[in-house]
């Protein structure tokens, strides 16, 4: 397991609120972010996203995207995602295996963890849509979510990366 964290911008730009992980991430790409910490824009490339988690670069992942929650649009939250828990790690509703067209960070979760990668810690920074029509625009309170989210995600990828230097110092006795 390495000792990098990687920040993954979710999401459709054509389908409104579902491009909040891509508009979060976008700026980090331009401006300087803590050592150790990579930013990338995946959009609705989940392959790409497994790629990269497949070669064991990431010792942490960070997740922005739209999470429906049952919530008012715009509601941030943070959930840990337990890649041990074999009722999440096994779902898989059609027995099909993972879909090369179409997967989603939930089916690149399960298919990193099916196949032995081990990331020590998963974190999904999620916002409420308030909209997923077709559209190239946040609504109000989505776009609203940004900033404090683009901060959000940057703290907490921050602290992982201070994490895993604290574990690899245990680790070799540095």
């Amino acid at each position: 397991m390495s000792g990098r964290v990687l920040i993954a911008g979710i999401g459709n730009i054509f389908l409104g609120d579902d491009a909040f992980g891509v508009e979060v991430v976008r700026p980090l790409l331009d401006q300087p972010i803590p050592d150790r910490v990579d930013v990338v824009d995946y959009g609705i490339r989940g392959v790409h996203l497994a790629y990269d988690l497949l070669d064991g670069r990431y010792g942490a992942l960070v997740l922005v995207d739209a999470l429906p929650m049952d919530e008012p649009p715009g509601t941030l939250s943070v959930l840990e995602v337990d890649l041990d828990d074999p009722q999440w790690t096994t779902r898989d509703e059609d027995h099909s295996g993972p879909d090369g067209h179409g997967l989603d960070p939930g089916a690149v979760l399960r298919l990193v963890a099916q196949l032995g990668v081990r990331i020590s810690r998963v974190v999904v920074v999620g916002c409420q849509p308030g909209a997923l029509a077709e559209d190239m625009a946040l609504t109000e309170p989505v776009q609203a979510a940004v900033e404090p989210a683009r901060a959000l995600a940057l703290r907490i990828a921050r602290e992982e990366a201070d994490r895993l230097i604290d574990e690899e110092r245990v680790r070799t006795g540095a």
